[in-house]
C-alpha cells in the first residue's frame, strides 16, 4: 500500500477503484479525515489517501494532526508515502507553475509535536537527508517524463509556522541563505515518516513569488488559482510515480530506527511501550 498525502482535488482525479473509507484511530488521536483507499487502475495496488487539512480544509498548518496521520498509515501497513505541497519560491528562476522535488528542509516551527517518542523512550533519529533520496529521484522522473511543467530536481523548503505568511524581512532573509522554497506543512510530517520508517517525498507545486522581490504581496487568490493550475501536473506526477515504483524498497529508511533507542527497553513505561510499540517493534 502507497499512502498519499495532499489536497482532495488531486486525489479526486486519480484513477482509483474499489473506493472505500476506512475510521482509523490512533494513540495520537483521529487523523485529519477518514483514510480513502483505492486501488490504482489496474495495478493491484493499493493507495491509502488523507487530505491533509481535513475534507474541508479547516485545519491550520500548526494545528494538523501530523502524528496521527502518520500513525494511520503505518497501521494500515503503508511504506512509502508520496506528498504534495503549495509553495512560495525564494528563486527567480523557480516560477509559479514550477515543480520541485525538494531534497532538503530548514525548520522554521516552533509550536508543533515533532516525534511519536518522549514518555520514558528516547530516540535519536538521524535527520541528515529528510526525504528518501530514492523517492525524490523516483518522484522527479515521474515529472519529466508525464507532464511538460518546468521541474527541479533537489532544493531546500524552508518550513514556517504558518498560518501568516512571510514578513519581507524573513523572507529576504531566506533567499539571501541561497535556499529554494517556503511553505508550511513538510515538518514534522517527513521527520514522523522517518521516524514510522517509511519512504517520505514531496512534489511542490510553486504557487507565487513569496514578498522577497520588490512591492510583491502573497494573496489567498493568487496561492489558490496557481495551485489549482499545478493540479494536472501533479496529479499526472503523482499518477505515474505509482504506476512505476519499484515493488521492493532499495533504500534504508525501512531499518532508519536502527540503533537509535537510547532507553533500556526494560525501562519504557509500559503505557508509553504499548504506544510505541508499533513503530519500535524490534528495536525494543
Amino acid at each position: 500500500m502507497i499512502g498519499f498525502i495532499g489536497g482532495s482535488g488531486i486525489y479526486d482525479a486519480l484513477p482509483l477503484n474499489d473506493v472505500r473509507e476506512k475510521a482509523v484511530s490512533t494513540p495520537y488521536g483521529d487523523p485529519s479525515a477518514p483514510v480513502t483507499i483505492g486501488e490504482f487502475g489496474d495495478t493491484g495496488t493499493e493507495v491509502a489517501f488523507l487530505p491533509r487539512h481535513g475534507s474541508d480544509h479547516q485545519r491550520s498548518p500548526t494545528n494538523l494532526p501530523y502524528r496521527a496521520n502518520i500513525y494511520a498509515f503505518k497501521q494500515l501497513g503503508v511504506e512509502r508515502i508520496l506528498a504534495s505541497n503549495a509553495v512560495g519560491s525564494l528563486r527567480d528562476e523557480l516560477s509559479p507553475q514550477t515543480l520541485v522535488i525538494p531534497d532538503q528542509i530548514f525548520d522554521r516551527t516552533n509550536h508543533r509535536d515533532a516525534t511519536f517518542f518522549g514518555d520514558g523512550v528516547v530516540v535519536h533519529q538521524p535527520f541528515a537527508d529528510p526525504y528518501c533520496p530514492h523517492m525524490v529521484e523516483h518522484l522527479h522522473d515521474a515529472a519529466t517524463d508525464a507532464t511538460d511543467a518546468d521541474t527541479q530536481q533537489g532544493g531546500t523548503y524552508v518550513c514556517i509556522e504558518g498560518p501568516q505568511y512571510s514578513t519581507r524581512a524573513e523572507s529576504e532573509f531566506y533567499k539571501a541563505q541561497g535556499w529554494d522554497l517556503v511553505g508550511m506543512t513538510a515538518i514534522p510530517e517527513a521527520k514522523l515518516a522517518r521516524e514510522a520508517e517509511m519512504c517520505y517525498a514531496t512534489v511542490a507545486g510553486v504557487t507565487d513569488y513569496d514578498v522577497w522581490k520588490a512591492d510583491s504581496e502573497v494573496t489567498l487568490d493568487e496561492v489558490l488559482a496557481n495551485a489549482a493550475a499545478n493540479e494536472d501536473a501533479i496529479k499526472a506526477t503523482v499518477e505515474r510515480a505509482i504506476e512505476t515504483l519499484p515493488d521492493e524498497r532499495d533504500c534504508d529508511c525501512g531499518h532508519s530506527l536502527d540503533g537509535t533507542v537510547n532507553t533500556p527497553p526494560e525501562a519504557i513505561p509500559e503505557e508509553t511501550r504499548d504506544r510505541v510499540a508499533p513503530l519500535l517493534g524490534d528495536h525494543i
